[in-house]
């Protein structure tokens, strides 16, 4: 079966002239003062959440939140949310509405308003929403240059930390089940990076070991990842452990951990990234080095480990 991006690339090229920036993160349409910058995420009951794991709320947070983090990866900021909701015959009001006040609760952490969207009835849960916001320049994935650095914000594995514990019976580490139920889009975090020159930026929704690769193909250079460096969530550590994989390793495959990957220029340096910090609140780790060629090499204490990715479809 085909991957996600095999399948995009499939409807790119049926599309033909018609479509436009589909492997990017957002749509970008000029407007009179700037770019109006828009995405869609869908959330399937499921696939991406389950209610023994997770609240109606807390979905709609999730949904909102995965949206809205395409906007913090071009760099923009948002305006409005829009919420298409499936439900099953067997939900009540109350738990709708409190789907849609977790939505709302997301736009209104980053100054979004919900403006509209749709509601239909379906053999289960699901909800995509369209994000709408605003840039004056949007970053996309695809101008990253040779020498740049591979900078990545926060830490990564705590997603995936909570949906192993939960894919063994067991519950996850607090830290970990807020990762995955209650992710925070880097708006903040991504307006300023774009401010500092990022070249080329995409979301962790993929996992760094699927992203990084999206990033070599959209900008057509090598990159060079050094395992070693990733950031790793402390709920990471007993899951890696029990998958008999290093921490390193487990929080790099693993998805939707909602951070910003950033190809920076080399004068981003050091000082750079304790600057951002101070600033943002969040940590921001160098993990590789954009280089001339193609593909994606990784190596975790000097020797080469290839990557996995998350995708719907594998």
């Amino acid at each position: 079966m085909s991957g996600e991006f095999e399948r995009i690339k499939k409807i790119a090229e049926a599309l033909g002239p018609r479509a436009a920036g589909l492997l990017d993160d957002c749509a970008v349409l000029p407007t009179g003062d700037g770019q109006l910058v828009v995405s869609t995420d869908s959330s399937v009951e499921g696939v991406h959440f389950r209610f023994d794991w997770l609240r109606h709320q807390e979905v709609g947070w999730r949904a909102a939140a995965a949206a809205l983090s395409d906007l913090a990866a071009e760099g923009a900021t948002p305006a409005a949310v829009l919420a298409a909701v499936v439900v099953p015959a067997s939900a009540s009001d109350d738990e709708l509405v409190a789907l849609m006040v977790g939505v709302g609760a997301a736009a209104a952490a980053v100054d979004a308003l919900v403006v509209g969207g749709d509601l239909s009835r379906g053999p289960a849960w699901m909800t995509t929403i369209t994000v709408l916001g605003w840039t004056k320049h949007a970053v996309s994935r695809a101008s990253a240059r040779t020498g740049d650095g591979l900078w990545v914000t926060g830490v990564l594995g705590g997603s995936r930390a909570a949906l192993e514990a939960w894919k063994r019976g067991g519950e996850p580490a607090p830290d970990a089940r807020t990762a995955f139920a209650h992710p925070h889009p880097r708006i903040d975090a991504g307006r300023r990076l774009a401010a500092a020159g990022a070249h080329a930026m995409l979301d962790l929704s993929d996992g760094l070991g699927g992203d990084v690769r999206h990033l070599s193909e959209a900008s057509a250079v090598s990159i060079e990842v050094d395992l070693d460096a990733v950031p790793v969530a402390s709920a990471c550590l007993d899951e890696a452990r029990r998958l008999g994989i290093s921490p390193q390793q487990f929080a790099a495959e693993g998805g939707e951990d909602f951070e910003l990957l950033a190809a920076m220029p080399s004068e981003f340096d050091a000082d750079s990234a304790m600057a951002f910090q101070r600033a943002s609140g969040i940590a921001i780790t160098r993990v590789g080095t954009i280089a001339a060629g193609s593909g994606v090499h990784t190596a975790i204490a000097g020797r080469p480990l290839a990557l996995e990715g998350f995708d719907h479809f594998r």
